[in-house]
């Protein structure tokens, strides 16, 4: 979006991430052991030691032989030996002859392409056997050169990366044993209302269960940082600052509820004076988002319906976490074609839950939800993706192309 502020005057949402991750710093950093750093992202490079592969290997089981010997085909060579993955044959390839080799191993020295076996009459397996090579292949056919993958001392993952399962394959295959880390982010986790309790207590009258927490909990730990529960905050000026100042050593706190205008919310005015940046977005839903500063500790202050919070969480704070733990965020915002009519939208950004489908033709297609509410959790729990609606986006019609925001696996 090309604006900080729409015709309502809020804040855009693109604005507002950009505030938030400006004002953000990168932890400490720790070395860990790379069989423990799943999801934590890399402080320092991690340049190989080792050249992977080390030598030239087979792709294919074969024989290893002269590409000159080939070039005419039938031709019969004799076999010398074998090489396979861990059992090298030491020899060299000379004139007429052929190493029987398998899949990873070795290619000899004198040997500069792979015959597949199915391509090879070898009435047996003995050493000093006549084999009939009934079709050629040209030199470095089915041939792992040395160094394909890494080379020793080029660098294998940058700073900034997050250590994925496949990563930290390549980090240990390459030879590296542990990693320098941001350490993961500590975010406190409050929530706010008389109506709130915990999980596990039965509700009276006028009262929820405190879900909102358990979500943020859960979410956080699946974005790589450590989650921090700081309880329930009743509705009471100072609550909130109370509570986020009694707690040490967070580097971000989260809270939900409170956000709103009534004379119930007092996180706002929690907030000491110039602590408050922004307060009210253009978004749907998610409107009224705070981040300001309590002390010196960040307040992420989420809106205290379900959806509202959910979607602000994957908006907002798993940014705000990858920014703290020293990575980078991308969206992953894909197109697909709407099921529906949609109405023309109004000024604020729309994430709409949805469910990805498969049309006839193959293309992705995306049904919204019938009802949208934003305190609905078992539909935001049975969608697989939001449509993203810009402000005044136009009214779209069935078969229309839309952006859609898949939700993460564990989201």
């Amino acid at each position: 979006m090309a604006h900080s502020r729409n015709g309502s005057g809020l804040l855009s949402v693109d604005a507002a991430l950009d505030r938030i991750l400006a004002s953000l710093s990168t932890t400490t950093t720790t070395r860990v052991l790379l069989a423990d750093a799943l999801g934590q992202i890399l402080a320092e490079d991690i340049h190989a030691t080792l050249t992977l592969p080390p030598q030239d290997l087979s792709a294919m089981d074969g024989y290893a032989v002269r590409a000159d010997d080939v070039a005419q085909c039938p031709v019969n060579l004799t076999r010398v030996g074998e090489a396979a993955a861990g059992h090298p044959w030491t020899g060299h390839v000379e004139l007429g002859q052929a190493v029987r080799i398998f899949t990873g191993a070795y290619v000899p020295n004198g040997a500069d392409t792979i015959i597949i076996q199915e391509n090879v009459d070898a009435p047996s397996e003995a050493d000093q056997s006549v084999i009939t090579v009934r079709e050629g292949a040209a030199k470095g056919r089915y041939i792992r050169p040395a160094g394909l993958d890494i080379a020793a001392g080029t660098r294998a993952l940058a700073k900034g990366s997050l250590l994925s399962a496949r990563s930290i394959g390549l980090a240990i295959a390459a030879g590296a044993t542990s990693a320098v880390v941001s350490k993961p982010p500590r975010i406190g986790i409050l929530s706010t209302g008389d109506e709130l309790v915990p999980p596990g207590q039965t509700p009276g009258p006028g009262q929820i269960i405190s879900s909102n927490a358990a979500f943020l909990s859960a979410f956080v730990k699946s974005c790589g940082a450590e989650a921090v529960d700081l309880g329930i905050a009743i509705d009471k000026p100072g609550a909130v600052s109370n509570a986020v100042m009694a707690a040490t050593n967070l580097d971000m706190v989260v809270t939900t509820g409170g956000a709103s205008v009534g004379s119930h919310d007092h996180i706002v005015d929690d907030l000491a004076d110039g602590a408050l940046d922004f307060w009210k977005i253009a978004m749907r839903p998610g409107k009224p988002l705070i981040w300001g500063k309590i002390g010196k500790t960040p307040l992420l202050g989420l809106p205290g319906n379900p959806v509202s919070t959910a979607v602000c969480a994957l908006v907002f704070l798993a940014p705000a976490i990858s920014k703290l733990g020293g990575g980078t965020y991308q969206q992953q915002l894909y197109l697909a074609t709407i099921t529906s009519d949609l109405p023309e939208n109004d000024q604020r950004q729309d994430y709409m839950r949805a469910s990805l489908e498969s049309g006839d033709d193959g293309l992705t297609m995306v049904r919204p939800a019938h009802r949208q509410d934003s305190s609905m959790m078992a539909t935001l729990a049975h969608a697989n993706a939001f449509i993203v609606r810009p402000p005044f986006d136009p009214p779209l019609t069935t078969g229309d192309t839309v952006t859609i925001l898949p939700m993460p696996r564990l989201f």
